[in-house]
């Protein structure tokens, strides 16, 4: 037990002793790395004293360079501007000795110019005085001549005035007669020179129309089928169509005779529909005819595109397109009218050209001057007044307006245009060959006498044929009787004989027949 305790003891003993020798050791240690790291610190500010101490010498040295540089470049920029100071002043110099020079000449001419006023001041005093001496004298020779003559001044100077004045007038109208004569004679010569020239540049042939056509057949068998059983087919033809169709013993040819070109035009071509088709009879004929007058129309609005286009004219009226194609089937005086119309277009288009006007206005209205005779109202106006009308409806230029109502002078001519185109109308009418007076009358006395048989209640449709020797009057069944259908073959017959001049007869018939339509559903 004793040991035991000996033992604990000597143990605490030795663990007290080892802990303070491990202290002794352990403080030992630490104060050598305490002394380590104060080394260590020491040696690293130093360091770092070294480096600021070289960074501050090289930021010292670049900011001196950076002195210098700006130092440099600020005393160059003082030395340029020095310059052009000095460039400026010596230009001022310049310039004030330049002015003052100048100003030395000016008070130089000032004084001149002093001594001229005064000497020219001395002059008119002299010209003064000598002027009075000259009125004096005029006075004084006046009052002699006044008393020499027994005439006052005033007197005298209105009789040499009168007299100067009379002879002046003498020489001022004979020379005015000179020159009037002289320009007639060159403005005589000039417009011969351009109508030569514009008749020259436009050549256009002449095709007096007809009053008959000629329709082929390929062999005499057809001719049978086209007259009909007792005729009917053939009636029933020329009741449609308002013409009369000839069939003799011409070989493989009928004859379509009428003097309105665009009937013949119709029963032309449904003569050749019914031919090819090879049905024959009323009825079928009714219904061609009707057909082929709308084709009639669409051709029509065709011709009148086509020939707009020819002439190279835009924004023309639809309505004005369709009576330039209507003009296919008209003629003046036996001259196309088409043609006639598209010829005076091109002879104004280059007569205005040569005159230095504009040939677009020029050529419109050479083509639209005689539009009025395709229109079927208000025959009893001019053809000019209707067309300059039917222009102004359709927005055509004042200037196209006023040269169509003025080419045969019913309205005064406001532009340059019109005497071109009333100038251009009568050279293309007035061509040896070119019209028909005889014709002309001719056509308008048939229309005269169809339009008289219209005037009549009931009358549906009238139509003169045999050249005039004939007049075909189709009546509505529904309003006339065949009593009234006989007194009014007469009524028509008594007011022709009144009211129109003709050779021979006319015979006048009237046509009424009943037709009863119901349809089977």
């Amino acid at each position: 037990m004793a040991e035991i305790i000996y033992v604990i003891l000597a143990a605490v003993v030795g663990l007290g002793i080892g802990i303070m020798i491990g202290k002794s050791l352990i403080n030992k240690i630490n104060a050598q790395k305490e002394l380590e790291i104060e080394e260590k610190a020491k040696s690293i500010v130093k360091e770092a004293e070294l480096s600021a101490e070289n960074i501050k010498k090289n930021k010292i040295l670049e900011a001196k360079e950076k002195f210098l540089k700006l130092k440099a470049e600020f005393e160059e920029e003082a030395s340029k501007k020095k310059n052009i100071i000095i460039t400026n002043e010596n230009k001022l110099k310049q310039r004030e000795q330049h002015l003052s020079k100048e100003f030395e000449q000016v008070k130089r001419k000032e004084s001149e110019i002093k001594e001229l006023k005064d000497k020219l001041a001395a002059q008119i005093d002299v010209v003064n005085n000598k002027k009075a001496e000259l009125d004096k004298f005029n006075q004084q020779k006046v009052a002699i001549l006044e008393k020499i003559s027994n005439l006052t001044a005033e007197e005298a100077k209105e009789q040499l005035v009168e007299s100067l004045k009379d002879e002046a007038q003498t020489k001022a109208s004979s020379f005015i007669k000179d020159i009037l004569e002289e320009a007639k004679l060159s403005a005589t010569k000039q417009a011969r020179k351009v109508v030569l020239e514009t008749i020259q540049r436009t050549a256009t042939e002449h095709a007096i129309e007809n009053c008959v056509s000629i329709f082929n057949i390929e062999s005499d068998d057809i001719k049978g089928k086209i007259i009909g059983r007792e005729g009917r087919n053939i009636r029933a033809l020329e009741a449609a169509t308002g013409v009369e169709i000839i069939v003799d013993d011409t070989p493989e040819a009928i004859i379509i005779s009428g003097f309105d070109p665009v009937r013949r035009e119709i029963a032309r071509l449904s003569l050749h529909r019914l031919v090819v088709d090879g049905r024959i009879h009323p009825a079928r004929i009714e219904e061609i005819v009707a057909k082929t007058k709308k084709n009639i129309e669409e051709e029509i609005i065709e011709i009148g595109e086509r020939t707009v286009i020819d002439l190279a004219i835009h924004g023309l009226h639809p309505e004005l397109i369709k009576m330039v194609g209507r003009m296919r089937f008209r003629s003046s005086y036996g001259q196309n009218l088409l043609q006639h119309s598209r010829e005076v277009a091109n002879l104004c288009a280059t007569m205005a050209s040569e005159l230095g006007l504009s040939p677009k206005q020029a050529k419109r209205a050479g083509l639209l001057h005689d539009i009025g005779k395709v229109w079927p109202d208000e025959p009893e106006k001019p053809h000019a007044i209707i067309g300059m009308e039917l222009a102004q409806k359709y927005k055509e230029h004042p200037i196209v307006c006023n040269a169509i109502g003025a080419h045969h002078d019913e309205i005064e001519m406001t532009s340059m245009i019109a005497p071109i185109i009333q100038a251009c109308d009568a050279i293309s009418g007035a061509r040896p060959g070119a019209r028909r007076e005889v014709m002309e009358s001719y056509i308008k006395r048939l229309k005269e006498l169809e339009q008289l048989a219209l005037s009549f209640d009931g009358v549906h449709k009238c139509y003169a044929i045999q050249a005039g020797r004939e007049l075909r009057v189709m009546v509505d069944a529904d309003n006339v009787s065949d009593d009234r259908a006989s007194q009014l073959s007469f009524d028509i017959s008594q007011k022709i004989e009144k009211d129109m001049q003709y050779p021979g007869q006319i015979k006048i018939t009237v046509i009424r027949e009943m037709r009863s339509v119901a349809y089977a559903k």
